[in-house]
C-alpha cells in the first residue's frame, strides 16, 4: 500500500490553515468535477483523490492523526523501508469507525463512482469506512445525471441575391452528421438563426443543444444595403437629364423603366417602392430601391459640337 500525500494532492503546504485548504479544494474540485469532464476517467480519479484529501485535512482529528502517521512514514521511508514492510496494523482504524462526508453527499459520490469505492485503501486503513465500507456501494449502479448538449454557433456567408430570396446550406459535423439549414429571405449581416436540437449531442440521455447560425451577407458590386432599402447609382446621359426621358434600372430581381423629368439635377435620388429587400418577419413586404442618377458627360466632341456648345454658352 502506498502512502498518499494529501498536502501535495491539494497543492498546499503542511502549515496551511483551514481557509487555504478550503480554497485549494474548491478550485481543484471545480476543475476536475465529473460534470465538467464527462467520461474522463482520469479526471474522475483525480476528483476522488481531491475529496479524500479534503476529508482528512479539513477535519482537525483526522489531520492530527494523519500528520503523526506522516512523520513516522517519513522516518520509515528515509531509512529505506518498503511500503509492504510498514506496520500498517498499528494504524488500522477500529471496527465501527464512521465519518461523514462534508464535501459532497454520499448519494452524489455513489452516483459519480458507483461500485469503485469512495475512499482509497490508504484512507480505509487509517480512518475506516463510512460505517459499511466500500463493499456496501456495490448495490448501486452508475447512473450519471442526463446533461443537455452544448449549443454551437456557425457563421454562414451568403450573397445579397440569396438574402433576397432565401437559401439553404448543408452543414456537416465532424461525426458525419449533416444538417440542411433553411435561411429565410430578408436576413442581414448579424442575423442569428436558431436551429433547435441541432447542436452538440446530449450526455447520458440528455437532450441536444441548439445550433445558432450567424449570417454574413457578402458585399455586392452594385448595391449598398441600408436596412431593408437598397442604394444603386445609375449613369444617365446629359441630354436625358436636361430634356427628360426614361432609363432602364436593373434592380436585384427585375428590370424597370424609370421616368426622368426635364432638368433633373445631377445626383438626384429617386425612390422606387418595393424593390428593396424583404422584411425578415414579413417577406411579403419589401424595402425600397434608392436610385442616384449620375450625369455622363459627352466625350470626343467634334468641331461642330464644340461650336454649338460655344453658342449655347453665349446664350446662357
Amino acid at each position: 500500500m502506498e502512502y498518499k500525500d494529501y498536502y501535495k494532492i491539494l497543492g498546499v503546504d503542511k502549515t496551511a490553515g483551514p481557509e487555504e485548504i478550503k480554497k485549494a479544494f474548491r478550485r481543484l474540485a471545480r476543475q476536475y468535477h465529473p460534470d465538467v469532464n464527462p467520461g474522463d476517467k482520469t479526471a474522475a480519479e483525480r476528483f476522488k483523490e481531491i475529496n479524500e484529501a479534503y476529508e482528512v485535512l479539513s477535519d482537525p482529528e483526522k489531520r492530527e492523526k494523519y500528520d503523526r502517521f506522516g512523520a513516522q512514514w517519513q522516518q520509515f521511508a528515509q531509512a529505506g523501508g518498503r511500503p509492504e514492510d510498514f506496520q500498517w496494523e498499528a494504524w488500522r482504524a477500529g471496527p465501527g469507525t464512521r465519518y461523514e462526508f462534508r464535501t459532497v453527499s454520499p448519494e452524489e459520490l455513489r452516483e459519480m463512482f458507483g461500485s469503485t469505492g469512495v475512499f482509497s485503501d490508504f484512507f480505509e486503513t487509517l480512518f475506516g469506512g463510512l460505517g459499511r465500507g466500500p463493499e456496501a456501494f456495490r448495490e448501486y449502479a452508475y447512473q450519471p445525471r442526463p446533461r443537455r448538449g452544448r449549443d454551437a454557433e456557425h457563421t454562414v456567408r451568403i450573397s445579397l441575391e440569396e438574402a433576397l430570396r432565401g437559401t439553404t446550406r448543408v452543414l456537416e459535423w465532424e461525426d458525419g452528421r449533416k444538417i440542411e439549414a433553411k435561411i429565410p429571405p430578408g436576413v442581414r449581416t448579424g442575423s442569428r438563426l436558431r436551429l433547435k436540437g441541432q447542436g452538440e449531442p446530449g450526455l447520458f440521455g440528455g437532450e441536444p443543444g441548439d445550433l445558432f447560425l450567424r449570417i454574413e451577407v457578402e458585399p455586392h458590386p452594385r448595391f449598398v444595403r441600408e436596412g431593408d432599402d437598397l442604394r444603386l447609382t445609375v449613369p444617365v446621359d446629359l441630354f436625358t437629364l436636361l430634356l427628360g426621358g426614361k432609363v432602364e434600372v436593373t434592380a436585384l430581381d427585375r428590370t424597370v423603366k424609370m421616368e426622368i423629368p426635364p432638368e433633373t439635377p445631377n445626383r438626384r435620388v429617386f425612390r422606387l417602392k418595393g424593390l428593396g429587400m424583404p422584411r425578415l418577419n414579413d417577406p411579403r413586404q419589401r424595402g425600397d430601391l434608392l436610385v442616384t442618377v449620375e450625369a455622363v458627360l459627352p466625350s470626343h466632341l467634334s468641331q461642330s459640337e464644340k461650336e454649338l456648345l460655344q453658342k449655347w454658352r453665349q446664350m446662357r
